[in-house]
């Protein structure tokens, strides 16, 4: 009798200190007890989601973890994606202008062909390889077109206008805007996003534009996965339009006297006269 008692006691014991251990408190980050944990933590690949899971995630025996099975791909090392071999290997802007006359269906007996948005880019992320980018990265490789500046606002609007403003001033609504909650009168954002209407950002190359788009700029991050090659010249042709209207001057398919150098206007690439 008193061995079963004493089992008894033990078997309440241990059952009372399973049932504590199991009731969690919820705070911070933990929602303390979970019924099923996969209402709680998806199960699904996400791509850019960063958290790991332990009981969702492969373990150190997989050859690849669950991170890296949500992270974005990258082609094969040394590869060209396909419609882009042209400007790839061009050796100067002139025969990277030909090259996308090419794709772009601009030069005689060519036809558009949609190409991989990835492009191998050869600069690094220091401060060295940004300036070495902007002088070296001049011409726009892809013709002013209409359709492509209304490719570009669209694409500014969505990603870069809430920042630097509709109109390029760096005006956008997180510093624009008052803060209620505060009742700060200026913005949610304490620093001041780049005005491209300055005669800094108007004078400078497109190199500028395309190397902070890939890797971001003091508190600003990466696009180099949100846009295509080709998106992010768009953007890049619709920021000189809004340049051009400030200093009353052109840039659109059919004339540019922002900085002629810069960007070619589709108009003029009639199929007598290719780019080369």
């Amino acid at each position: 009798m008193a061995t079963m008692r004493h089992t008894l006691f033990v078997f309440i014991a241990v059952s009372l200190i399973l049932i504590s251990l199991s009731c969690q408190q919820p705070g911070g980050n933990s929602t303390g007890s979970e019924y099923m944990p996969d209402m709680v933590y998806s199960t699904a690949y996400e791509a850019n989601v960063y958290y790991s899971y332990s009981l969702n995630t492969w373990d150190s025996a997989s050859v690849f973890t669950r991170l890296d099975l949500m992270n974005p791909r990258n082609p094969v090392a040394g590869t060209v994606p396909r419609g882009y071999a042209g400007y790839s290997f061009a050796h100067n802007p002139q025969e990277q202008q030909a090259a996308m006359a090419m794709l772009t269906g601009q030069a005689p007996g060519s036809q558009y062909t949609p190409a991989n948005g990835h492009v191998p880019y050869y600069y690094a992320d220091t401060e060295e390889e940004r300036i070495r980018a902007t002088a070296e990265i001049i011409a726009n490789p892809f013709p002013i077109t209409a359709a492509g500046l209304v490719k570009g606002q669209e694409l500014y609007t969505f990603y870069c206008g809430i920042c630097h403003g509709d109109k390029g001033d760096g005006a956008g609504y997180l510093v624009r805007d008052p803060n209620p909650a505060t009742g700060d009168a200026g913005g949610k954002y304490p620093a001041a996003p780049a005005n491209f209407m300055l005669d800094a950002f108007i004078d400078s190359s497109n190199g500028r534009y395309y190397h902070a788009i890939m890797y971001g700029r003091n508190m600003m991050g990466s696009y180099a996965d949100k846009l295509s090659f080709e998106e992010r010249w768009e953007v890049i042709h619709y920021i000189r339009s809004l340049q051009a209207k400030v200093r009353g001057l052109e840039y659109s398919e059919t004339a540019n006297t922002l900085n002629p150098a810069y960007g070619v206007p589709g108009a003029s690439l009639a199929p007598e006269e290719p780019m080369n």
